[in-house]
């Protein structure tokens, strides 16, 4: 993600968990991506007003129930655009990578038959 964002001539900022005042970063972010493994890291207060925010986390909480690193409740009060967990990016994933799965297969093939011709 960060490098097509890059492509498309984003200025991006990688950060991590151990970041010292992560918040001083996600309240700057026009777009933030969250992919950290920690259920509900990311609150309301650290997110920029208006910003998209792409929650690729999936965590179970106390109750067992399927959440992300975000805490969606508070912080779609906040985020201008926010993809939920879950029914986010997972369907987007799993078409993305049965897509590239076809792909794949298709140059396997044109491999294999170009080798017994």
């Amino acid at each position: 993600m960060g490098a097509l964002l890059l492509n498309a001539g984003a200025t991006v900022t990688y950060t991590h968990i151990l970041t010292q005042d992560l918040s001083s970063f996600t309240r700057t972010a026009d777009i933030l991506v969250v992919a950290t493994g920690v259920a509900h890291l990311i609150k309301a207060g650290d997110i920029k007003p208006g910003a998209t925010v792409i929650d690729v986390g999936m965590d179970r909480d106390e109750n067992g129930k399927l959440v992300g690193d975000v805490d969606y409740d508070n912080a779609v009060r906040v985020a201008g655009n926010i993809t939920p967990v879950p029914g986010g990016v997972g369907p987007m994933t799993i078409t993305t990578l049965m897509q590239q799965t076809i792909e794949l297969a298709k140059v396997a093939n044109r491999r294999v038959l170009t080798s017994v011709h």
